[in-house]
């Protein structure tokens, strides 16, 4: 898992944009969980969990707000 979440920092900013637009947003949130679960962070696991069930219509506006500012996505860790 670590070697994914690696993989997905290291794309380049639009690839990453691209991957926050609507529908395709659901791959930044399984990296968020995967990040949690690296970590052995039992919050950041229950979060991950909870936003990959509810957090889809509005987690993907943060996503891309946070990328274009600070290039990486908003996560608890």
């Amino acid at each position: 898992m670590k070697k994914f979440v690696k993989a997905m920092d290291k794309l380049p900013l639009i690839v990453k944009i691209i991957l926050a637009l609507p529908g395709l947003d659901i791959i930044w949130n399984i990296v968020r969980l995967c990040r949690s679960i690296a970590k052995n962070n039992v919050g950041g696991v229950i979060l991950g969990i909870v936003l990959l069930i509810v957090g889809i219509p509005f987690m993907w506006l943060i996503d891309i707000i946070t990328l274009i500012f600070a290039n990486r996505i908003l996560w608890v860790d």
